[in-house]
């Protein structure tokens, strides 16, 4: 409900709420011509929009059967205006809008660009809560590499990451604004339907069912994960009771048995690491897809079939690939970065742990890593850009941000920084890190200032020079490591 001002700043327009139905077309003709927004992204200029917080979202998502048709779809939202708005926009494409309200009223709408721009029948103030309902498609018969979401072999997932959540569902689709979820799927009962979350509950009504899904932390859109399919929930016990859940074709729950049991021993590894996982539960969903990449969607990490059923690739790997995409629920969804630069602390950070869990468990040298990707580093900040200041993405593909500068690139960041201010001191300050950010976002500028401070001393001009020069600078304690150039690196956009 709108938030009741006892003393107004302004005047409210068309207080009866016949007037404003059918005035809304009225004034969404006096405003200029409407056009996409955007918080400012330097590497998405046109993702999020400016003048207000997102709450919390509630997702009603009906699926017909048939995962190459659109999903019935409502998006309600509520939010807090942090300025006076006039009109408001949601970042939309790739569904058919029937309907908005914003609080009990119909609004006007319209599409500019991959914006839904929102005009209410009265402006809305700074300060006040906002709560817009939107009647829409969800389309999943986009093309596969633009994200969204993914046909698997039974049913649906979703992939947003980095910039594909709102081809699925309205939303303010930034990392910078974490809100609340609660998803509802309907489906026919035959059917498992999973979300992000804890499950609330579910009910049937003769053929289908409605499952009721609520996470009970903030969320970055990038991560909203729902799976739709012939599938079984597998369900454990981690460490200190936390309620693990995977998700994997029914027909494949003996197969997949060897992997899904390691979950929480790698969960009581990263603990050991940097302190209690972040979230209310955690599991692994696999999916009959092939996708080119993993994916941390937050409390459920996405993961291909193929990566455990392709007999190529050794058991080591596979493992470690398993505790990148856990390390991402603490270093990219419990912190996740303010802006898309600042990608270097989610990849790095979770290429850090895959790496260091290698060494730990099947003797792979971080410290030879670390040397490979020193010699390729060069290599990697030209065709890449540095770590903290990645070259933009291509506008027909999007994924091509997540090249190896932020990966192995990155994990040799923080490499660099634990051979300048030793293992203990590196070791307070990713605890530190994970738990002074919790459920919030963060920023290079604070990861610098929060290692000077556990240093003791200004790590200011050393980290900036590993961040942001095209140059590797030379790696403390190793005199001889040398990069070299290199004609081509390779685009994997995600390990495995």
């Amino acid at each position: 409900m709108p938030l009741v001002r006892t003393t107004p700043r302004r005047a409210r327009w068309l207080r009866s709420a016949v007037l404003v139905a059918a005035s809304a077309g009225l004034v969404a003709a006096a405003l200029p011509a409407p056009a996409p927004l955007g918080i400012g992204d330097p590497l998405f200029p046109h993702l999020g929009n400016p003048g207000y917080d997102v709450l919390a979202y509630d997702i009603d998502l009906t699926y017909p059967g048939v995962n190459t048709r659109p999903l019935a779809a409502v998006t309600r939202i509520e939010a807090l205006a942090t300025e006076d708005l006039e009109r408001l926009n949601l970042d939309f494409t790739r569904g058919t809008v029937s309907a908005v309200t914003v609080g009990d009223l119909p609004a006007a709408y319209t599409s500019s660009g991959e914006d839904l721009v929102v005009t209410p029948a009265a402006p809305i103030d700074a300060g006040e809560k906002i709560e817009i309902t939107v009647t829409h498609t969800s389309d999943p018969g986009g093309p596969a590499d633009t994200g969204g979401w993914v046909r698997t072999g039974d049913g649906l997932a979703m992939a947003n990451q980095a910039d594909a959540a709102h081809r699925v569902f309205p939303s303010n689709d930034h990392p910078a604004d974490k809100a609340y979820f609660t998803f509802r799927i309907t489906a026919p009962s035959e059917l498992t339907a999973v979300a992000n979350g804890l499950p609330v509950g579910r009910v049937t009504r003769g053929a289908t069912s409605t499952w009721t899904y609520r996470t009970h932390h903030p969320m970055a859109t990038e991560l909203a994960q729902v799976s739709i399919g012939r599938s079984t929930v597998v369900h454990r016990s981690g460490p200190h009771g936390l309620p693990v859940r995977d998700v994997v074709r029914t027909a494949d729950r003996t197969l997949m048995e060897p992997w899904l049991r390691r979950t929480p021993g790698h969960l009581e590894w990263m603990e050991r690491q940097v302190g209690p996982y972040p979230f209310e539960t955690y599991g692994v969903l696999v999916a009959d897809a092939e996708t080119g990449f993993e994916l941390e969607t937050q409390t459920l990490s996405l993961f291909e079939r193929g990566l455990f059923t392709e007999p190529g690739f050794p058991e080591w790997y596979v493992d470690s690939i398993m505790v990148h995409e856990l390390a991402h629920q603490w270093f990219g969804d419990s912190v996740s970065p303010r802006t898309w630069s600042d990608l270097w602390l989610n990849e790095g950070h979770a290429s850090w742990y895959e790496a260091l869990y290698a060494e730990e468990t099947a003797g792979k040298s971080l410290e030879l890593r670390m040397k490979a990707a020193y010699g390729a580093s060069d290599g990697w900040r030209a065709a890449g850009g540095p770590p903290a200041a990645p070259k933009p993405p291509s506008p027909t593909h999007k994924i091509s941000l997540f090249r190896p500068v932020v990966y192995d690139g990155s994990a040799l960041v923080l490499y660099a920084l634990r051979q300048e201010i030793g293992t203990e001191a590196f070791q307070r300050l990713e605890r530190r890190w994970v738990a002074d950010h919790r459920d919030g976002n963060a920023t290079t500028a604070d990861f610098i200032a929060l290692a000077s401070e556990i240093a003791g001393r200004d790590l200011t001009a050393f980290l900036r020079a590993w961040l942001y020069e095209a140059k590797t600078p030379a790696m403390p304690g190793h005199p001889d490591w040398r990069s070299r150039p290199a004609g081509a690196a390779r685009t994997t956009p995600k390990p495995g």
